[in-house]
């Protein structure tokens, strides 16, 4: 079997699951992690005996890179790594700009002759493609994504972004129908000042749209647990008939989930045309290892 070179760019929480998901592929291999100049100088236990560089191009042979970076950093990068004849697949999480960002990143991918896999998570990611087929099952009707308890990456990563917080933590509790708290948890740095990051926070894209509270905590760190969770339902009509409803629900290491299906979407993008694709584009049996036969066999 074929094992596909890869590369890790990043190294915080999805990286290091990141780097257990390679590790335990039997199509891919690691050939280095890029992370900065500045984390270099400290090299944890379980990369002693793997390349780590500072740029990409420092490493030979890399046929896909996986993006382990906030998603506001991802559409920059990307362009850039597709342009060195390198696929791409980042776990982008920004919903209302997720279109925008495809349709541009399609044009360079397409140019360069590579595949990109965007938005590789759990949502958008796994949980887009089951509400397709909840769809498809229910065409008419009304589907309800509600997350949590637990904690979100991208809006955890958004609050350590603004200025006056030393650490946080964005907690996303479900109201049902669709509806969310965020609780955010912020350890705030000395000096500043707790109204302004307040302010700062809510105004933020990523919790604009819902009612968020925020408390000021001495210690984050103390707080910090990597689950969550989903519960998908649909409520709808099959046909003519009226009152079909669905369910899917997972509690899930919230990491080590999203670098699992990372590899997965890595797996289906070398077997596409250049380009673009979202996981609802790609065929699912082409995110499983082994031979198409065997799998139809042992799946359907």
């Amino acid at each position: 079997m074929k094992r596909y070179q890869a590369a890790i760019i990043g190294y915080g929480n999805i990286g290091r699951y990141l780097l257990e998901a390679i590790e335990t592929a039997p199509d891919f291999q690691l050939a280095g992690v890029v992370r900065r100049p500045e984390s270099i100088k400290e090299t944890p236990r379980e990369l002693q005996t793997i390349p780590v560089v500072t740029a990409l191009s420092e490493l030979s042979q890399v046929e896909v890179a996986f993006l382990a970076l906030p998603t506001r950093l991802v559409p920059q990068y990307a362009p850039e790594v597709l342009a060195m004849g390198i696929n791409t697949v980042d776990s982008y999480d920004l919903h209302g700009e997720l279109v925008k960002y495809r349709r541009s990143l399609d044009q360079v991918a397409k140019k360069h002759g590579q595949t990109a896999v965007i938005s590789a998570g759990w949502d958008p990611g796994t949980d887009s493609v089951l509400r397709c087929l909840f769809q498809a099952m229910l065409p008419q009707g009304m589907t309800y994504t509600n997350f949590g308890p637990g904690m979100s990456m991208g809006h955890t990563v958004a609050v350590k972004a603004i200025s006056g917080v030393k650490n946080g933590l964005a907690l996303t509790i479900p109201l049902g129908t669709g509806l969310h708290r965020r609780m955010v948890y912020v350890e705030l740095e000395e000096g500043a000042d707790p109204q302004t990051v307040s302010a700062a926070i809510k105004q933020d894209p990523y919790f604009i749209h819902d009612e968020t509270i925020i408390k000021f905590v001495p210690d984050v760190q103390a707080l910090i647990d990597a689950g969550h969770g989903v519960l998908l339902e649909r409520k709808g009509v099959s046909g003519l008939t009226h009152n079909q409803l669905l369910k899917f629900e997972m509690r899930i290491n919230n990491p080590a989930l999203t670098a699992q299906i990372m590899v997965a979407a890595a797996r289906a993008g070398f077997k596409q045309p250049p380009g673009c694709y979202t996981l609802i584009e790609l065929p699912v049996i082409d995110y499983l290892s082994g031979e198409r036969e065997t799998i139809i066999e042992r799946m359907v």
